[in-house]
């Protein structure tokens, strides 16, 4: 397949535009006309074939107005997964110019309808366009994480009715999700620190700017809140494993003492002895049999005095949760 570069420029009421280039080749005639919009875009292309990862750089070349650029990793995918490879948001922005490199189809539609298109035009700068973008590429995570809460609601349920071992793979897979929508969020809050660091006071009266703060923060919050969440059902499983764990080891101790005297009967009875007592009665089978029923009678009743036994021994009602 032929090698292409597409640059769509797109203007707005702000007197500023957005340069949406989609390439194929890096060395292309096209990227050197790009090249000369600005002197660092040549290192921003130099770095962003490579990167498989968050990059984010602010310059100051004249020492008065920044410069803003980097990848910011993102997934439109429907489930989170531990391989495959993540979408990147290539940027570059100066005051009246946005420009990315592969922008995946399905935010550039997005981007592309009536509201995004209105909210881009009411921005004064570059800069505020791409917070229009950013906040728009959030809301990806945040489908992630209602149906990462969706997943989490029926873990819960299912603790409460019936706690399996299986939820604790559950949980644990969960823990996963969110660590890599976290890691995701990451370089976002990087961009927001990294803008206030190059604009400054000007951040305070862009719209676009606090509508993605704001954005951030809310997700901020739900971050830390199923962070909490998913301790605590982990805390709880391992409470009910040590209940539990507790449980059937001191059931096993008081069946092991009150099966003792049987124990001590049937090795005493079974030793190859000819004059053991009772032996060579008619009764002595029966004798013996009951010596053992009553001892281990006596031993359950004793210790049941003692109040060793508790509910152990109970049958358990069908609808226990634990």
């Amino acid at each position: 397949m032929e090698k292409h570069t597409v640059s769509n420029i797109l203007s707005f009421a702000g007197h500023w535009e957005w340069h949406d280039i989609v390439i194929d080749n890096w060395s292309s005639d096209e990227l050197k006309e790009v090249m000369k919009i600005h002197p660092l875009i040549a290192d921003w292309l130099k770095v962003i074939p490579e990167t498989t990862e968050d990059y984010l750089s602010v310059r100051f070349p004249d020492g008065i107005e920044a410069v803003m650029f980097g990848t910011l990793p993102y997934s439109i995918k429907s489930e989170v997964e531990d391989s495959g490879e993540m979408d990147q948001l290539h940027f570059f922005v100066i005051h009246n110019k946005l420009i990315t490199i592969n922008l995946d189809n399905n935010t550039r539609q997005i981007m592309a309808t009536p509201e995004r298109i209105a909210l881009l035009h009411q921005c004064r700068s570059a800069v505020d366009g791409m917070f229009v973008l950013a906040r728009t590429i959030l809301h990806y995570f945040h489908l992630g994480l209602d149906r990462f809460e969706g997943t989490l609601r029926e873990i819960e349920r299912a603790m409460e009715m019936d706690n399996q071992r299986h939820l604790m793979d559950q949980i644990l897979s969960s823990r996963f999700a969110l660590l890599y929508l976290s890691n995701l969020f990451t370089p976002y809050q990087e961009l927001m620190a990294a803008s206030k660091e190059a604009y400054l006071d000007k951040l305070k009266d862009s719209r676009p700017f606090m509508q993605l703060f704001h954005r951030m923060e809310r997700m901020d919050h739900a971050f830390r809140h199923y962070e909490k969440e998913i301790d605590t059902l982990i805390a709880i499983d391992d409470a009910i494993s040590a209940f539990r764990g507790n449980e059937i080891m001191k059931t096993l101790t008081i069946l092991t003492a009150m099966f003792t005297p049987a124990t001590v009967v049937g090795a005493i009875w079974g030793m190859n002895f000819e004059n053991l007592p009772a032996i060579k009665v008619s009764w002595g089978f029966i004798g013996v049999m009951l010596m053992t029923f009553l001892s281990t009678a006596g031993m359950y009743i004793w210790m049941h005095k003692k109040g060793w036994t508790g509910d152990i021994l109970r049958v358990r009602a069908r609808k226990s949760k634990i």
